[in-house]
């Protein structure tokens, strides 16, 4: 039996909710492209459909929408939990606790779209409530007259979000929806192979999620353009970099051996969000010198930017806090998480995956 070390190339599950094709530069959700649905439809119109596997017709989608706001306001008991924890947990670990009190009988095994959609809708509004609480402001209830993304903005900011605002935070949040069988996706499906209910999987997901090499960071590309400063400083600040063998946060992925189609889409949201400002000018000078450095540097690996290097464009026009990045990609993670543990529940085999042993044997056992 050969070992692949992290799993690397080795298919653990089929699904029809995504498709990543790394050489070609494709993301699919469910037959359809995921820029596609990035750019011309609402949040709510995509996660019915991840959840269902067929888009809402009008009624469906009202329905839809009431229930998703109903499912927003925060429980009592956990309000009281949040105002309990130490104001120095991280905004990831406050979501994981909060989460985890909603492991009552309502979530039960097994998993239904019901329970995928209340605990994406009450997400926001704990990422909001600990936001608030660490500010010390008061805290800004949901708005029922709001959309979801309009509604997130809004819980976060204090005022109504424009319509370009929403546009791009919608792009941004429906393209990373899915994207295969990332290492939080993974966790929540051998969890709730256990016939765990829903709430353990999406908190061993957002466990995953927290962790540096998997959550990304924007931030870091905020803080790297920052450095650069000026279009100028652009090509001797990325020669210093390459020179001394460092990266280039924002650049290059695991998967995409090409271009990223989600940095495409997002570069599509951020423009108009920027409007042409001398910081999006920075950043777009900065990614074709750096796509041809790079090529420069390294011939033949075709680095290009990913997700997180135009995210950070849209989310820094958005004015979301820093801390607030791995919280909102979790929001919309959450519902491929959700997705991912319907579809293991339809068909389930619990994960039971073999190691290699590498420690020392007893010495009688050389004799059998």
């Amino acid at each position: 039996m050969e070992y692949k070390k992290g799993l690397e190339g080795v298919i653990a599950a089929e699904t029809q909710i995504g498709l990543v094709d790394g050489t070609l530069g494709h993301l699919i959700y469910r037959g359809h492209w995921a820029k596609e649905l990035a750019l011309s439809y609402s949040f709510e119109e995509v996660a019915y459909f991840i959840w269902n596997g067929e888009f809402p017709t009008e009624a469906e989608l009202d329905t839809f929408k009431k229930q998703m706001t109903s499912y927003r306001e925060l429980p009592s008991y956990i309000k009281t939990i949040l105002d309990t924890l130490p104001n120095e947990m991280d905004v990831m670990s406050t979501m994981r606790t909060a989460i985890s009190a909603l492991g009552t009988p309502a979530f039960a095994w097994p998993p239904t779209i019901d329970q995928a959609m209340h605990v994406t809708a009450l997400l926001p509004t704990i990422i909001a409530y600990k936001y608030q609480k660490n500010q010390g402001t008061d805290f800004i209830e949901p708005n029922p007259e709001l959309d979801h993304v309009a509604n997130y903005i809004y819980m976060i900011k204090g005022q109504l979000p424009s319509e370009v605002e929403i546009k791009a935070l919608t792009a941004y949040l429906i393209l990373t929806i899915e994207h295969g069988m990332n290492a939080s996706t993974f966790a929540s499906r051998v969890v709730v192979s256990t016939e765990s209910e829903m709430i353990s999987g999406v908190c061993a997901a957002i466990g995953s999620m927290k962790g540096p090499l998997h959550g990304g960071a924007p931030s870091e590309v905020i803080e790297m353009i920052d450095e650069i400063g000026t279009i100028d400083n652009i090509e001797p600040w990325i020669r210093n970099k390459l020179e001394k063998g460092e990266k280039l946060m924002g650049f290059g992925h695991r998967v995409y051996k090409t271009r990223d189609p989600r940095s495409e889409a997002l570069k599509v949201v951020s423009k108009d969000l920027a409007q042409e400002s001398d910081w999006f000018n920075l950043i777009t000078q900065m990614e074709q010198t750096a796509i041809d450095l790079l090529e420069e540097y390294k011939p033949g690996r075709k680095l290009y930017t990913n997700v997180e290097f135009f995210a950070a464009a849209v989310l820094k026009g958005l004015d979301i806090p820093k801390e607030l990045f791995t919280p909102t990609f979790t929001s919309s993670r959450i519902i491929g998480w959700t997705a991912h543990i319907l579809e293991q529940s339809q068909d389930n085999r619990i994960f039971r995956p073999q190691s290699s042993y590498t420690g020392q044997m007893p010495e009688q056992a050389a004799k059998f």
